[in-house]
């Protein structure tokens, strides 16, 4: 029932941006936070941020802080991710993630995410 389509990957060159979207479906989007993680080869899927149901809350993790925003527009039931000042380090797969619960703040970890999007690969040149 619940879908996550996202959009915006790419290939840049080092300190290019780019801006992930991940539109979702099936439910009331805005009652729930919603996470961003990427995989790299041969790695562990990790957080890279994620945001409350309002907006009111965002975590980031240490490599991407000050680099990357999370941010959500809740009337197109879409959440963003502005990516800036790219390294090739932050090449991945890049997915969105929804909780199956409401009013829960962002986890940090997979498993507390049951929904998840595609992926968007994400390439980042030296």
């Amino acid at each position: 029932q619940v879908q996550l389509v996202e959009s915006g990957g790419g290939l840049v060159r080092a300190g290019e941006s780019l801006r992930l979207s991940c539109a979702a479906s099936g439910r009331t989007f805005s009652y729930y936070s919603m996470g961003w993680f990427r995989q790299a080869p041969g790695k562990e899927r990790e957080f890279v941020a994620g945001i409350s149901w309002s907006g009111g809350t965002t975590y980031y993790a240490d490599s991407v802080k000050g680099r990357f925003t999370i941010s959500r527009d809740n009337a197109k039931d879409t959440v963003f991710l502005q990516m800036n000042s790219l390294k090739p380090e932050d090449t991945a797969v890049y997915y969105c993630a929804g909780p199956g619960t409401p009013w829960k703040l962002p986890g940090l970890v997979p498993k507390e995410y049951d929904y998840w999007g595609q992926g968007t690969q994400v390439t980042v040149s030296s």
